[in-house]
């Protein structure tokens, strides 16, 4: 069933609006009007402007009621103040989407946020979409449409431009226009009062004009929907990121501009990578990333060969490449030999190949031809400098010859510039990425590098945790839940132990001790040697004030430790309470290695796992790496690979490498711990002492975030929805045969592909619609490694482990409209008619309504007389495709019930 998208009347309206049209110079509505006209728009322009009958030979109308026809967009420039009521009239006369150009809301602080609320109020009332306040509007080349303020003519191109600054974008356009580079869409946010990045992403994703999509941000107010959306784009197309506020005063700027919520940097850089996003850091690498990206290239390996005619531009680029860590290949023996044979007796013998300043495109030809052929290089970055001799022409001919044999990507360096500018522009028609300086070369293969390994972790889909032993949640929760009771929002460092215990994470034996007398009891029962520290609920860095003693040996020393610690800690903290000491056994490892683990709260994407080095290593290697929860083993993996503290972790001296298997799995419990506990502010584990032989949690903090009620989703505070744990159900058909019902994982590829062999002809005719005997690899992908934000599958299963068998499954996708959703059913035929089919679909619609969906629709064949019978008895209605009568519509309409967001 084919869907407009919802933002069609924004991005193709075939009627505008113009309010505050006017013949005033330098007036946006009068800049609007002219780039309106300017362009070719072939729809109608209505002029709104209550003071005149007549704007540049346009008949003016007085407000939105008094057109002839409600239109598609309204293009609103009018001031702030006036905005609230023409929104509302546009929601009344039936407008569906409005570009507002004027400032003056919440981005100018309290002055603006009364306005706004009225804005809200308004827009609130209808289904119109706003893009803005505050933004400098769209162009769309290819539909001639243009209702932005820029001066000059946005050239027709492949790139979609999505930027929060309507300056800077203005700015880019300027640049690319010079560059000769085009745009089949610009779009400006704005403050981004209800159209955010999401939205606009998702639009591009099924916009076929657009190849690659430029991002330029400065903060997010949906991370979900924003992830969700980056995540479908960067599947279908390339995506390229430039984000202000890396800095303080960057993130400052940044907030007060859009008023939208900036977040960590670091955080913001994990996301980019989990969604397979490229990240730059200026304009110029903006446009080097997208000619790299959307060339005839979308994929490399990790080890390049350069090949140059320079040897200075050679060295540049294999500086670079060290900078970027791009690994230079070792050439092999053959084709040392080879290029021996091949080049003058002067050539560099190594890599970078230096082909000597005489190179003919003959002699680039045979060089660049003998390392492709080498199964250790990748990839192959030729320089050409421009020399008496040089042939830029046949150089480029040489390398689209090769290009087209070769799946292995040539990116190309030209130095110079008219000497050279048809060499380039040969290598820019046959796609092949070109550029102007070696540095820059180098880049472009980064680029690859960086969009292959992102789109690696965008392709992880974490499972369940059936694989492992299963976490004690709900004594977790009481634990905290106790907590809580307290009027604390601080754990103490035993019950912080606890938690972890709960979720598996290795710690030391410990007890709580009031008394010189029971601390050494309870110092004999847990084991010597042992270490005090002292319990408050006040005193966070413990060792500053005396509060911790270790190595213990006796229970004697322990009784006589214990009054001199506290005597220590209340001379330096007089007025914290001291509840006691707590003993733990003494951890010695030897070969240990000191780690910090920990779970923080960014205020845009919800809680982040942070690996680094931890306890007495924490000053000199401070810094640590994040990731956003849920993780897999891949992901663990990864954030393990990437942390500044790897080069800690393998062999040193004489202490053999830690267990990275075992600090997988303690990155993975931690993930757990973000995952199932939402009510969690943060959480540290430092040190987490790990060595060869295992890891243990050595000291821990943990923090509580203030109430906030329990939302339908439990994953809520989740920037990426992890597997809906929660939707698994356990029934009992009519006949009495248990099954259990579960949302799809990536694991359950090989019984999906079984599922679908085993029907039927004829069942798979009636799902298919096709005489198709399985499902293809592109497929089965699409079915099994899902966004359970975006999708849904639930599968219907009877055995355990090995044995289990998928007997029944139902799904849906959410439509281009995002307010419904369309189903697809197939149950076993040896299982049909016994209510399975009913009880997955009503199952299926109650999740639709859970996550607010207005109507569950589909498309069914009409010799499929069961599954129109179902329909009919669930209360969907039907009619007839008038495009194809074999094929019958059918719809319900839902209730939806949207999940409450978790706030504090």
């Amino acid at each position: 069933m084919e869907h407009r998208h919802y933002l069609h009347p924004l991005f193709e309206p075939t009627s505008v609006a113009l309010i505050g049209a006017t013949e005033r110079q330098d007036a946006v509505g009068d800049a609007i009007l002219s780039n309106l006209r300017g362009c070719g728009f072939r729809g109608e322009i209505f002029a709104v402007n209550p003071n005149r009958t007549e704007v540049h030979g346009l008949k003016a109308y007085p407000n939105v009621e008094s057109l002839p026809h409600a239109p598609d967009l309204a293009v609103i420039a009018t001031p702030a103040h006036t905005v609230p009521a023409i929104i509302a009239s546009c929601g009344q006369t039936g407008v569906k989407a409005a570009v507002i150009y004027s400032g003056g809301f919440a981005e100018i602080g309290a002055e603006g946020e009364a306005s706004q609320r009225a804005l809200e109020h308004a827009r609130a009332t209808s289904d119109l979409r706003i893009l803005g306040p505050n933004c400098l509007g769209l162009v769309r080349p290819a539909h001639r449409f243009d209702c932005s303020i820029g001066k000059g003519q946005v050239r027709r191109g492949n790139l979609a431009l999505v930027s929060q600054s309507g300056t800077l974008c203005n700015a880019i356009i300027d640049w690319a226009h010079a560059n000769r580079v085009g745009f089949s869409t610009v779009v400006t946010l704005g403050s981004s009062l209800d159209i955010d990045f999401g939205e606009v992403l998702d639009y591009l994703v099924h916009d076929d004009e657009t190849d690659g999509i430029l991002m330029y941000v400065e903060g997010i107010r949906e991370a979900r929907r924003f992830i969700s959306a980056l995540r479908a784009a960067s599947k279908a197309k390339p995506v390229i990121a430039i984000k202000v506020g890396r800095q303080p005063a960057g993130a400052q700027a940044a907030r007060s501009h859009t008023d939208a919520v900036v977040g960590d940097d670091e955080v913001f850089d994990a996301v980019l990578r989990r969604t397979g996003v490229v990240r730059v850091y200026s304009i110029p690498e903006l446009f080097a990333a997208a000619r790299t990206l959307t060339s005839r290239y979308r994929d490399c390996g990790e080890r390049v060969a350069i090949v140059t005619n320079g040897g200075g531009p050679g060295a540049l680029a294999a500086d670079r490449a060290g900078d970027l860590g791009v690994p230079l290949a070792a050439l092999g023996a053959a084709t040392f030999r080879q290029l021996d044979e091949a080049l003058p007796f002067d050539w560099s013998h190594t890599n970078p190949v230096d082909i000597i300043g005489d190179a003919s495109p003959q002699r680039f030809r045979q060089s660049i031809e003998i390392c492709l052929r080498d199964e250790a290089i990748d990839g192959v970055l030729a320089i050409l400098t421009p020399q008496e001799m040089t042939d830029d022409l046949g150089f480029a001919k040489a390398v689209v010859e090769l290009a087209d044999t070769s799946r292995k990507p040539i990116l190309c360096c030209l130095m110079g510039g008219a000497s050279v500018a048809a060499g380039r522009q040969q290598l820019i028609e046959a796609r092949i990425p070109v550029f102007q300086y070696p540095e820059t070369l180098v880049g472009g293969y980064h680029f690859l590098l960086t969009h292959r390994r992102n789109r690696q972790l965008l392709l992880q889909i974490p499972s369940p945790t059936a694989d492992r032993v299963q976490p004690d949640v709900v004594r977790a929760r009481e634990l905290l839940a106790e907590v809580r009771r307290d009027e604390r929002d601080q754990l103490y460092q035993h019950e912080a132990k606890a938690l972890l215990g709960c979720f598996h994470i290795p710690v030391p034996e410990r007890a709580v001790a009031c008394s010189p007398g029971e601390a050494a009891q309870k110092a004999e029962a847990v084991g010597f040697p042992v270490a005090m520290k002292v319990h408050s609920p006040d005193i966070t860095h413990k060792s500053g004030v005396g509060g911790i003693a270790l190595n213990l040996e006796s229970a004697a020393a322990v009784a006589a430790q214990y009054g001199r610690m506290l005597d220590e800690v209340r001379s330096h903290e007089p007025n914290a309470r001291i509840e006691g000491v707590l003993i733990e056994r003494m951890v010695t490892k030897r070969a240990g290695r000191e780690l910090m683990i920990g779970i923080r709260r960014d205020p845009c994407f919800g809680p982040v796992i942070s690996l680094g080095s931890g306890g007495i290593w924490i000053e000199a290697y401070g810094r640590h790496r994040v990731s956003l929860p849920p993780l897999n083993e891949e992901l663990a993996r990864d954030l393990v690979d990437n942390a500044p503290v790897r080069h800690l972790l393998g062999r040193q001296r004489a202490f053999p490498a830690i267990d990275t298997d075992t600090l997988i799995q303690v990155l993975l419990r931690t993930s757990e711990i973000a995952e199932e506990l939402p009510e969690l502010a943060s959480l540290e584990i430092n040190p987490l002492i790990i060595d060869h032989i295992g890891a243990v949690a050595v000291d821990a903090r943990a923090t509580l975030r203030c109430d906030s009620p329990a939302p339908a989703d439990p994953y809520a505070h989740l920037a990426i929805t992890p597997y809906p744990k929660h939707l698994e159900r356990a029934w009992n058909l009519k006949d009495g045969t248990p099954v259990k019902v579960r949302p799809i994982r990536p694991k359950d590829a090989e019984m999906e592909q079984a599922f679908v062999r085993n029907l039927s002809s004829r069942s798979r005719y009636l799902r298919f619609w096709s005489g198709m005997t399985e499902l293809n690899r592109r497929m089965l992908a699409e079915f099994t490694k899902i966004d359970y934000n975006l999708k849904m599958t639930l599968v219907v299963t009877i055995g355990e482990g090995s044995n289990e068998q998928e007997i029944a499954v139902g799904q849906f996708n959410q439509t281009a409209s995002g307010e419904s959703c369309e189903f697809a059913i197939a149950v076993a035929d040896a299982w049909q008619g016994k209510g399975l089919g009913s009880r997955l679909m009503r199952y299926l619609i109650e999740i639709a309504e859970q996550r607010g969906y207005r109507r569950i629709e589909g498309e069914v064949l009409s010799e499929n007389r069961d599954m129109l019978g179902l329909m009919r008895a669930l209360g969907f209605q039907t009619t007839y495709d008038p495009d194809d009568l074999s094929v019958r519509r059918v719809w319900k309409d839902l209730q939806p019930r949207p999940p409450t967001s978790q706030t504090c």
